[in-house]
């Protein structure tokens, strides 16, 4: 039995996971800032332009994620890794530099091209490197990296802001918080974005790549330090024999992505990634300030809610890091989507009945403890596990290009459906939403607890691919 260096496992996935970090501190930063900011740039009434200032990060998510697979294959998964921390330490000055809300999106649009790389290529990585039998508490690690940044940046931003007088819902145009404390709540997400570029020298290139590039023996040594000789032989032996057959199948990249063996498994890929959104928990950070105003509560008090929120996303995490190789994947899916869809349901009644104060928080909390220990961080497990390594990067890419269309279109319409259809209409859509995802995923999902990445190519690809065959003669 392989005896791990666990050490150098923790920390090249921790360091790796710095990218899961500033993906969720960057990404959630602007919920606090956005009482503000929006004072600031006079667009307080225009519900459009709020929606443009909130979403257009993840138009530049888009462009990250397009780009990510390609460049992954090409130049590597470590050189990657060094671009997006070097966007977000540029972004995180920039954003709070600018004074016209012109610059603003810009720099907003160009962090976002580095969430977009990191969201698919931190998870990919880790689970390129990892044991099988730790695979998924080690890919978890990112989700949780994730919620710790969006708890950072809500205690930060909480930290920063000037205390304001009760009942207050729109700051003084004048006021410290409008003037300087948005500024200061972007910056301070470079500390972590230096850190990450510094640390990211010292990890090594993914040694699966290698061995898909014929740099065995670079690999080799990579996973000779990860888990000895025999480990390494036999990693490298699984990774050769999986490329032959995929070269023997057809070419590589997206050409045989869309492929027919593939297409099953990559619909799969995109409805979980685009369900972790459309499943509307991430609108509770970006439009806090909505859902808690209509709960009855004023900004100083939405402020110590949103961290509230924080906190129970990171222990819930921690929930699911010790599960997912317990109870598996596809049973904390269904968990998910049909708690959702009951809370959202219950949620929903509450805003139509005009419920405020206490247990409305309890509802949201639920709601972010539900997705914390379930949809957050198994999603980013399976799309990290389900497809063959000659077309990972690309597949992990495509699903995360599908996760931000997801996002950009939740969190653009959520403003326009809150106006037309009250917050009790929109979390009754979500509700729908999460049934519908429960119905599918009891039907099409696989169970990929415990298994190798090459068995699930077997499993996943190469048995479809077999039918296929069989079929056509």
């Amino acid at each position: 039995m392989e005896k791990f260096n666990t050490g150098f496992i923790y920390f090249i996935c921790m360091v790796c996971a710095m990218g899961g970090l500033l993906f969720g501190y960057d990404w959630v930063v602007i919920g606090g800032a956005k009482p503000f900011y929006e004072v600031y740039f006079g667009i307080s009434g225009s519900p459009e332009l709020q929606g443009l200032a909130m979403s257009i990060a993840l138009a530049g998510c888009l462009v990250g994620a397009m780009v990510s697979g390609t460049l992954a294959d090409r130049l590597g998964r470590k050189p990657l890794l060094l671009i997006s921390a070097f966007i977000f330490l540029v972004s995180a000055y920039g954003t709070g530099a600018f004074n016209s809300f012109a610059g603003f999106l810009a720099v907003r649009f160009i962090g976002g091209i580095a969430i977009g790389i990191a969201s698919g290529l931190s998870p990919m990585y880790i689970a390129e490197v990892a044991p099988t039998r730790i695979r998924g508490k080690l890919v978890s690690l990112n989700q949780l990296t994730i919620v710790l940044g969006i708890l950072g940046a809500q205690v930060v931003n909480y930290l920063i802001a000037e205390p304001m007088p009760a009942g207050t819902t729109i700051p003084a145009v004048d006021s410290w918080n409008v003037q300087w404390g948005w500024r200061w709540m972007f910056w301070s997400a470079a500390f972590p974005a230096g850190l990450f570029l510094a640390l990211a020298f010292f990890i090594p290139e993914s040694p699966r790549w290698l061995t898909m590039k014929g740099k065995t023996d670079q690999a080799t040594r990579i996973l000779t330090h990860i888990g000895g000789e025999s480990y390494a032989r036999t990693e490298i032996a699984a990774v050769e024999a999986g490329e032959s057959r995929s070269k023997e199948n057809t070419g590589g990249g997206l050409r045989q992505l869309f492929g027919k063996p593939f297409r099953p498994v990559l619909v799969i890929g995109i409805v979980i990634a685009v369900f972790q959104q459309w499943c509307g928990t991430n609108v509770i950070f970006n439009y806090a300030q909505e859902i808690f105003s209509n709960a009855g509560y004023d900004l100083g008090e939405m402020l110590f809610n949103i961290v509230l929120t924080g906190i129970t996303n990171v222990i819930f995490t921690f929930v699911a890091i010790y599960t997912v190789d317990r109870l598996g994947r596809k049973k904390l899916m269904l968990t998910g989507a049909g708690g959702l869809a009951v809370i959202y349901a219950i949620l929903g009644v509450c805003y139509y009945m005009h419920v405020t104060g206490f247990f409305m928080i309890i509802l949201v909390v639920s709601a972010i403890a539900c997705y914390a220990m379930t949809l957050g961080p198994v999603t980013w497990v399976l799309l990290a596990e389900i497809f063959p390594n000659r077309v990972r990067a690309v597949a992990v890419a495509t699903c995360t290009f599908a996760l931000w269309v997801g996002s950009f279109t939740l969190t653009y319409s959520f403003p326009l459906l809150n106006s037309s259809l009250g917050s009790y209409g929109t979390f009754w859509i979500y509700a729908a939403i999460c049934l519908s995802s429960f119905l599918f995923f009891a039907a099409k999902l696989p169970e990929t607890k415990g298994k190798s990445l090459e068995t699930l190519e077997k499993e996943l690809v190469r048995d479809e691919q077999e039918k296929i065959t069989s079929t056509d003669f």
